[in-house]
């Protein structure tokens, strides 16, 4: 598998993989609706990049700054796996690589402010790299099969081996 960073020719098949997480609801908090060019933008707006095997994209990630100013010493991603693509290792390769990028771009911390207690596949993946859960935000999800859910917030400090 190969991670690299994303190029505009990859719109098409970044958009592949975001379509049906999108579309579903259950994950990230953007409107189900959103159009492919709002998308896009949205997840290309800061460092895109994509795992692809045999030339095949199998999954995209984003790595932006957190919070302008005093904060942006701490990075955040977002990961999407193409549901084709799933149990094959490809959001563990990306997050990977994401703890990788972050620590070169001088990042000191990777936080995640908003994982549903429902992506528990997630959760678990988070867990094992090492990320603490350092806050709940109850309620705060409105999941379209279990009503409203709690967000969780989830952090790894970069300066630990």
């Amino acid at each position: 598998m190969l991670i690299r960073a994303a190029h505009a020719a990859d719109g098409s098949a970044i958009w592949d993989v975001l379509r049906p997480v999108f579309r579903a609801g259950d994950t990230y908090a953007i409107d189900p609706g959103i159009s492919r060019d709002d998308a896009l933008a949205y997840w290309t707006q800061s460092r895109a990049y994509v795992a692809e095997a045999d030339g095949e994209v199998l999954g995209t990630y984003y790595l932006k700054t957190n919070q302008p100013g005093g904060g942006s010493h701490v990075c955040n991603c977002g990961f999407a796996t193409s549901p084709a693509a799933r149990g094959r290792g490809v959001a563990s390769a990306m997050l990977a690589h994401a703890l990788a990028e972050a620590r070169a771009a001088g990042y000191r911390a990777m936080q995640f402010n908003f994982v549903l207690e429902t992506n528990t596949g997630a959760i678990r993946l988070w867990q094992r790299a090492g990320f603490r859960q350092v806050g709940v935000l109850p309620g705060v999800f409105l999941h379209p099969e279990k009503g409203y859910v709690n967000a969780l917030v989830l952090h790894k400090s970069l300066q630990e081996p």
